[in-house]
This record gives C-alpha cells, sequence and structure tokens, in this order.
C-alpha cells in the first residue's frame, strides 16, 4: 500500500467522519465510521478530485458497483488500482 495514498484517503474519510485521522483503522466499514450515503458520495468527490481519478460508483445502485467500499483498506486498494491504471 503506497503510504501517501493510504494516508489521503484516510485524511478524506476522518474528515468526513468527524474524526482524527488517527482514529481511522484500515478494518473498519464506513458503516462503523458513522458515514452515511450521502457522506460515502461526498468521500467519492474528494478521492476523484485528489488522485484526479475517475471512481466508477453508482450511489443508486451501491451494491452493483465494480468499486469496493466494504472496508477502508478496499477504499485505499481501489484507488491505488485506479491511480496505476491512469498512468
Amino acid at each position: 500500500m503506497s503510504e501517501s495514498i493510504k494516508e489521503k484517503i484516510i485524511a478524506i474519510i476522518a474528515e468526513e467522519a468527524v474524526l482524527e485521522p488517527g482514529q481511522v483503522r484500515p478494518d473498519m466499514t464506513l458503516e462503523d465510521l458513522g458515514i452515511d450515503s450521502l457522506g460515502l458520495v461526498e468521500s467519492i468527490f474528494k478521492i476523484e478530485e485528489a488522485f484526479d481519478i475517475s471512481v466508477p460508483f453508482n450511489a443508486n445502485e451501491p451494491a452493483q458497483n465494480e468499486f469496493d467500499i466494504s472496508s477502508v483498506a478496499a477504499i485505499v486498494s481501489a484507488v491505488e488500482a485506479l491511480v496505476r491504471a491512469r498512468v
């Protein structure tokens, strides 16, 4: 896991959850963090902006997305893959 990508994503998620980055662990789910669907969409917009990527996520059908949001670690892995694919 690239530390800078992981750190940026954790900072974005922590901000959305109104927590300190140190309180966000890779094994936590968005539900654990109290992030609802609106917060998820906000986080995805911030991630897209921060990494200049397009996240394949449809808020209307979250269960049918290619983008894994099952945990913080899954989000980090998915973003890393998108960043690698962009190059």
